[in-house]
């Protein structure tokens, strides 16, 4: 291996310029006297993240080095930096960081000992350091302080970079270096981003120790080993049907699947909560206390009363607790291996049936194409409902090629005899704008009916657009819906709707030419 160029470190005066890992209400004194962000009528901290809201895609980069040249899948996800841009971004960093109040948090990721990395996040910001606290692993004492960290991320919002003479896309970057084992941010102030950058190193790092990493929930019943995995993007459902109150939560984003089990990336959560009500999901409601965190958010800046029906600032509200807000978590996060799996699609075509049971090969195929919905009003531009493809159900965190997940995937479905369904979260009796959202009372019967084996004695019959194998009846939930085309005025209209999002399916596979002719036939019937 090449020898790394030695640069000018944060610890050259990390005692001095940092405040290091304050308490709860520290950070939160610290946010309030900075006027980063006020207290809600519920006790969690408020924060407005400026111009990003969301993640910036378009901005993340992995150096290209001798760790990752022959690894990474290159390409407009996984985009190159050179290592002269990155070190010129670090000192750039390190110039900044001398000149400011700074906060650092020394924790975990990865709820299994034998997997578990030490990360230090450095922060600019007083309520970011809350946020990390909240989703990541404190360590004890003894492990905080050991001197150096598995991996250093450093978020400095105020930082920008020169895109002509930094060669960027922008002022923002996200920049993954394995060989420095750095992660730094700058132009966005999207808490997100901190989280996700973790969770995309662990990603890399992980299938070489025969770990699949994944982007689901998981909750366990009252028998350790009845796990369920529930895979999905944003928006469709991931953490409100894995915070079950009849079931104990395992951890609601980032996990990893081992020889051992499952266990947890994360020491908390992350949840969309626009639209967020008791009555619907009584234990987020809940977990959002003192400590929490919460991120563009509508409030009232006099009563501090908050609004989560308002989507005046974005969509993509979200609230950052820990897990232990959650009653009856699962300390340490720690499961064995998943009896069921739930891969999860908003639909808003409103063709695909509301649960499918899949083949292996199925499985493979639905967890390669990671299918669901970008509505209508979500982003500039989009006046029709577009169908969304991201390969495991998360490609823009995983920088290796989706074969090696898959095959991992794969493996372990068979090794494990683990039952998969599809459930579609989505819309029912037409398009969005048309039809309805398939009510969360019956996704969730329907959801427990898998879990529980019930829908091993069910009849099936075979969808003839997808090939999807569709309960004929579910106690608990009206026959009719379980056929989508049965939902649909007409017949000639459901069919071409559903013809043209197989076609989609078919043309975004198109991409995967080295899995088996039994995978690509597992697909929609075009």
């Amino acid at each position: 291996m090449r020898r790394v160029k030695v640069l000018n470190t944060v610890d050259d005066f990390y005692f001095e310029n940092f405040n290091r890992n304050l308490s709860v209400s520290q950070l939160i004194e610290k946010a309030i006297t900075r006027k980063e962000a006020m207290l809600t009528e519920k006790g969690a901290l408020h924060a407005y993240t400026g111009e990003f809201t969301g993640r910036s895609p378009k901005d993340k980069y992995i150096v290209d080095d001798s760790v990752t040249k022959e690894n990474v899948m290159w390409g407009k996800v996984n985009q190159p930096m050179s290592q002269d841009t990155f070190d010129s971004l670090y000192r750039k960093a390190l110039a900044y960081m001398s000149e400011r109040e700074l906060f650092t948090f020394e924790g975990a990721a990865g709820a299994d000992p034998k997997h578990k990395r030490s990360i230090r996040i450095i922060n600019e910001f007083a309520w970011h350091n809350l946020f990390v606290q909240q989703l990541f692993i404190e360590q004890n004492d003894l492990e905080a302080k050991k001197q150096e960290p598995d991996f250093t991320v450093i978020c400095l919002p105020g930082l920008k970079a020169d895109p002509n003479k930094d060669e960027l896309n922008s002022e923002t970057f996200i920049a993954i270096s394995f060989e420095r084992k750095t992660v730094l941010i700058g132009g966005t102030a999207y808490a997100g981003e901190m989280k996700k950058s973790i969770f995309s190193v662990l990603n890399y790092l992980l299938p070489f120790a025969g770990v699949l990493p994944m982007h689901c929930s998981a909750n366990r019943g009252d028998n350790s080993d009845d796990v369920a995995l529930f895979f999905g993007l944003s928006g469709t459902g991931k953490t409100t049907l894995s915070a079950d109150v009849e079931r104990y939560l395992i951890g609601d984003d980032e996990h990893g699947w081992s020889d051992s089990g499952v266990f947890n990336f994360e020491g908390g959560c992350y949840a969309k909560c626009i639209g967020l009500s008791q009555e619907k999901e009584p234990q987020i409601w809940d977990a959002i206390q003192y400590g929490s965190v919460l991120e563009n958010v509508a409030i009232d800046p006099d009563t501090r009363k908050l609004h989560f029906d308002d989507s005046t600032h974005t969509e993509n509200t979200r609230a950052a607790y820990s897990i232990a807000n959650i009653p009856g978590a699962v300390n340490p996060s720690i499961a064995s291996h998943p009896k069921v799996i739930i891969f999860l699609t908003a639909d808003a075509f409103g063709v695909l049936p509301p649960i499918s049971k899949l083949t292996k090969e199925q499985a493979m195929y639905h967890f390669l194409s990671g299918y669901t919905s970008k509505l209508a009003g979500t982003e500039r531009g989009v006046t029709e409902p577009e169908a969304t493809f991201s390969t495991c159900f998360g490609e823009p965190f995983f920088p290796l090629d989706p074969s090696v997940y898959a095959e991992l995937l794969g493996k372990k479905i068979a090794e494990h005899d683990v039952r998969v369904y599809l459930v579609n979260t989505g819309w029912s009796g037409g398009s969005y704008g048309v039809g309805e959202r398939i009510n969360l009372t019956y996704t969730r019967t329907m959801v427990r009916a898998a879990i529980n084996g019930d829908l091993e004695k069910a009849n099936y019959k075979q969808d003839s657009h997808f090939g999807l194998y569709v309960p004929k009846m579910i106690d608990g939930v009206p026959t009719e819906i379980l056929t989508p085309c049965l939902t649909w005025e007409s017949q000639g209209d459901y069919n071409k709707k559903a013809q043209e999002l197989a076609e989609k399916f078919s043309s975004n596979f198109e991409r995967f030419s080295n899995v088996t002719q039994e995978i690509v036939e597992a697909g929609p019937k075009i």
